[in-house]
């Protein structure tokens, strides 16, 4: 029987646990490595809605993108996702910034989602040379507000706010996340706009005033990306064992 080992090493196979950053805490959060494995649960987060569907299926893990413990815990209450993992005896890979940083992984799926081509590195990471940023070609010229409109249509966004560069756009750099502050080394490298999940006021009005639309689509959009196609390797990979997106995942931010 395929176990949570299993997955765990496959996954690490890719996006190593090694390349996480320093600040990072990926890896197996809960449960053990032994544990037999015939569901598996995928979502971006890791909530208490996400771990009360995983007990109903049942899953035995949930394989997550943001880490289910990232602070330290001085506590574990009820009610709290490490606690019903705990509870359930589900368990709990999540594999955050070695994700972004891999091959296959955040960014070169939210490049896949726009469309880009002839990517490159904007920022690499370290010594690793993994790329924290990357850049790539549109199929044609957009407008900004255009571009602004096509983002948004292609991650499905409820709603995204951006910086008008005023120039049209054929080259994009991008960051899944929080990644607003590689908009100045994408300006340098060319870029006439720069997609990621969250800006700052100053980081928009410095945007605008180097000409690059700066569109931010949300933390959720532009980190979901990666959740299908993970799932699809996962499943390739392992037959046996049955994998779902959890219906209880959800950007938390409304829009009015």
């Amino acid at each position: 029987m395929t176990t949570v080992g299993d997955i765990y090493r496959f996954i690490d196979g890719f996006a190593p646990f090694r390349t996480a950053m320093d600040f990072d805490n990926s890896g197996l959060l809960a449960g053990e490595r032994e544990t037999g494995v015939q569901t598996v649960l995928l979502s971006l987060d890791i909530t208490p809605d996400v771990v009360k569907e995983a007990a109903r299926l049942p899953a035995q893990l949930i394989v997550s993108h943001h880490p289910v413990i990232f602070h330290p815990l001085r506590s574990l209450r009820p009610g709290t996702a490490p606690y019903l993992l705990a509870r359930c005896g589900i368990a709990a890979v999540c594999a955050h910034t070695n994700l972004d940083l891999a091959p296959g992984g955040v960014n070169s799926c939210l490049a896949a989602r726009l469309g880009l081509h002839g990517l490159r590195a904007v920022h690499t990471c370290g010594g690793t040379g993994l790329a924290e940023a990357v850049a790539g070609e549109t199929d044609r010229a957009y407008a900004p507000r255009e571009f602004a409109e096509f983002v948004k249509r292609a991650l499905g966004c409820d709603g995204l706010f951006y910086a008008d560069g005023g120039r049209p756009v054929t080259r994009v750099g991008l960051c899944g996340g929080s990644g607003s502050n590689y908009v100045y080394e994408a300006a340098e490298q060319g870029c006439q706009a720069f997609v990621t999940g969250e800006a700052k006021h100053h980081e928009l009005t410095d945007a605008e005033n180097l000409g690059v639309t700066l569109v931010a689509a949300g933390h959720y959009y532009t980190e979901d990306v990666v959740i299908r196609p993970l799932l699809e390797r996962l499943k390739k990979a392992f037959p046996g064992v049955a994998f779902r997106r959890a219906e209880a995942s959800h950007c938390p931010a409304k829009y009015l």
